[in-house]
């Protein structure tokens, strides 16, 4: 089955081939570590990890680089010293953060690379830009690329920068999105700025140029796939063409790979508007990770996603809903009608369905409709004992396990990532919703729920249903949800 996708490159929707038959080399934009990582930002990287589960699943073997950027001006001004070591200390932080939040949102780790272990490569790669003809270095040592000196600026933006005025300097992170100018390739030292001495001279460089060197060093100068949010077209990504070509003169990327913004409540997230949401400021307002996730995979990548509370709601009952159809299968009742009607048909037509969803463009929203479509009958028929045991579990459970393997949501382990994030808010001394401050304070563990529901079961055989009864309060207490079915005891956590 082809895999197509959407290359912002072609603006078309094309069958995904790769350089290397069966191997992808794939690129994305991480994280500016100056702050926590917001929602916007999640959308981005879970999309980017929807992508990257489902070329596994497909049977590609798949090497994928995402940088870390730590370093550029808002970074140097908030970690206020001069010395390169604080620098690295304020952006750990953040890095660390980062990192434990992907892990909370189910986010498979991708190879990271650090923009501050590459500053000597990225000095060479501007000295060949110079050689080239392409950079120039103005008078106060900082080096800039020369856009006019490479006509196919603007062919993955789609603009045209005909008659752009040579020489017209930026030199900011913050660039402007509608305006071309020669762009920083590196930045020569303010007074009581950090700095590195290179061959080119001190300084830093500019937000550019480590994406070009360091996805070139680990994946060669021209790879499979180059993925991030949509704000990064331009001028980001059109610089980093610009550079890598103007040097090489092969093709950078032949997928690139972009996601739309969200909005909250319709509306653009901002400070402004009290709607900036980080991951950790919805975990401590009670939301599950995985509720947060399943949201923001819901909508397919190039839809605009609108972000809201009765999504998450309704995100957090979804969840719930196919992690209970799991543990039904897993542990079904036993007795089933004489003549059954089997559920393996209908297994093997989700599988495909689903596939086929994925396949086309990465639309999750069809892939989802297609296993909730499946729940929704095989419920009704295993809970009526209407369905082959023997021969429709394993098909089922296969379903499940292959859906798992993209949308990671079906793994009860939210307690856990809750537990974490509550630990470093009260450290912070941030906000805590009062029911998950009361929930985490009686949270057990998996061992001591086993232990509880084993003295629950034997308060039960001994009709000792008072105690039996005082188990199941204290459980409930502590966030799990009990259910006495005739083959046993189950449970599972809110």
């Amino acid at each position: 089955m082809p895999f197509r996708l959407y290359n912002t490159l072609s603006n078309t929707v094309e069958d995904f081939r790769t350089i290397d038959s069966g191997k992808v080399r794939m690129y994305a934009c991480g994280p500016t570590v100056y702050d926590y990582g917001h929602i916007g930002n999640f959308r981005t990287f879970v999309a980017v990890d929807i992508l990257f589960r489902f070329l596994k699943l497909s049977g590609y073997s798949v090497h994928y680089v995402m940088n870390i950027t730590d370093v550029d001006d808002k970074i140097i001004h908030n970690a206020g010293s001069p010395d390169i070591a604080a620098v690295r200390h304020y952006t750990d932080k953040f890095s660390n953060a980062f990192f434990e939040d992907s892990k909370a949102l189910n986010i498979d780790p991708p190879q990271f690379v650090r923009a501050t272990d590459h500053i000597q490569e990225m000095a060479e790669f501007i000295a060949e830009l110079e050689a080239k003809g392409l950079a120039y270095r103005a008078e106060d040592g900082s080096y800039y690329f020369r856009i006019a000196k490479f006509p196919p600026y603007g062919k993955l933006s789609k603009r045209d920068f005909a008659g752009m005025e040579d020489g017209a300097r930026v030199d900011v992170d913050e660039y402007d999105k509608d305006n071309a100018r020669d762009f920083a390739l590196w930045k020569a030292p303010k007074p009581g700025e950090a700095s590195w001495e290179t061959k080119i001279g001190p300084g830093r460089p500019g937000w550019h140029i480590e994406c070009s060197v360091m996805s070139m060093e680990e994946l060669g100068e021209s790879f499979d796939l180059h993925a991030g949010g949509e704000d990064l077209i331009f001028p980001h990504h059109e610089n980093e063409i610009a550079q890598s070509e103007g040097l090489t003169g092969k093709p950078f990327a032949h997928f690139w790979f972009h996601s739309r913004f969200l909005l909250v409540e319709g509306e653009k997230m901002s400070k402004s508007l009290g709607n900036f949401y980080t991951l950790r400021d919805l975990v401590l307002k009670g939301y599950k990770p995985s509720a947060i996730r399943f949201l923001l995979t819901s909508v397919p990548y190039r839809n605009q996603l609108n972000f809201t509370f009765d999504g998450l709601q309704q995100a957090t009952a979804s969840v719930e809903r196919l992690r209970n159809f799991y543990a039904l299968v897993s542990n079904p009742p036993k007795s089933t009608k004489p003549d059954a009607t089997s559920l393996a048909p209908l297994a093997a037509e989700t599988k495909d369905r689903f596939m086929q969803a994925l396949g086309n463009d990465l639309n999750t929203a069809e892939a989802i409709g297609a296993i909730f479509e499946m729940v929704r009958v095989a419920n009704a028929a295993i809970n009526a004992g209407n369905w082959k045991l023997d021969t429709d579990q394993k098909p089922l459970l296969d379903v499940m396990n292959t859906f798992d393997a993209v949308f990671a949501v079906l793994k009860d382990d939210d307690a856990a990532k809750i537990n974490s994030i509550v630990a470093w808010a009260k450290i912070e001394g941030r906000e805590i919703a009062p029911e998950l401050l009361a929930a985490t304070a009686n949270q057990l563990s998996d061992a001591d729920v086993e232990a509880k529901i084993a003295m629950m079961e034997a308060a039960r055989k001994s009709r000792d249903f008072k105690s039996s009864d005082a188990i199941r309060g204290e459980l409930t207490a502590a966030g799990i949800l009990v259910e006495i079915t005739k083959e046993g005891i189950r449970w599972r956590r809110k």
